[in-house]
């Protein structure tokens, strides 16, 4: 009998240990932290950058609730720092917080008339990103345009003549581990001027800008799954690559 229940204690400290046995909150954000990460070394351009987007118009624009607008990629460009693919002020505060590469690529809106280059700045953690974009979003420079992505351009498209002079307005969002900035502007020779004025302008860019930087962040951020413990009975909390 004491033998018996010498055993039944031993199993007993041993259950405990094993039922009650979790990551810690900060373990388990690196954990969702490195699935995020993993995803723009792994996932192939096409999939970052879908070939056609579609975004809901402006509010107000438009009677029918139903209706969508949509954008095509034209080019997807070759990976670079965020010193190389931002301006400095965007640049500074991706760098400050871990920036390892940012991805981008231009679009154009169904009508040919709006070009946009998204890029997605890789973060090394939610908190960073999330930070960086606040800072970002409530930074202007002395033209009025926000800290943006430089665009991209490409030839024989009607992004062919998108430099970074012709940028009309500029976004960021944020989530998971990237940082998405935009830059939206007129696919013909319109120098920059102020689009606030005009709210249907202003509005159907913003519309375009946000509507693929939102794309972009729904591959890459993408809900990952809750880290688990295989082969461990009762485990709250673990994780395998």
């Amino acid at each position: 009998m004491l033998g018996l229940a010498g055993f039944a204690a031993s199993v007993a400290g041993l259950a405990n240990q094993v039922l009650h046995r979790k990551l810690s909150a900060s373990q388990m954000e690196q954990i969702t932290n490195w699935e995020y990460g993993k995803r723009w070394r792994t996932l192939p351009a096409d999939a970052i950058f879908p070939a056609s987007v579609s975004y809901p118009p402006p509010a107000g624009l438009y009677g029918d609730p139903a209706l969508t607008l949509a954008a095509r990629r034209v080019g997807v460009a070759g990976q670079a720092s965020c010193a190389a693919a931002a301006d400095p002020t965007a640049a500074a505060v991706l760098d400050h917080d871990g920036c390892q590469a940012l991805l981008r690529a231009t679009y154009v809106d169904d009508t040919d008339s709006y070009v946009v280059t998204v890029g997605a700045a890789v973060l090394p953690g939610s908190a960073q990103a999330a930070a960086a974009a606040r800072t970002i979003a409530h930074a202007t420079g002395a033209d009025g345009l926000g800290p943006a992505v430089r665009t991209v351009r490409f030839a024989a498209t009607p992004a062919a003549g998108f430099t970074d002079s012709r940028r009309q307005l500029s976004g960021v969002v944020s989530a998971g581990t990237y940082v998405v900035l935009y830059t939206v502007g007129y696919a013909d020779e319109r120098p920059r001027e102020p689009v606030a004025g005009d709210t249907y302008t202003d509005d159907e860019m913003s519309s375009a800008g946000t509507g693929v930087a939102h794309a972009v962040l729904s591959v890459l951020a993408a809900p990952v799954p809750a880290p688990s413990c295989p082969g461990t009975p009762g485990c709250t909390g673990g994780w395998e690559r």
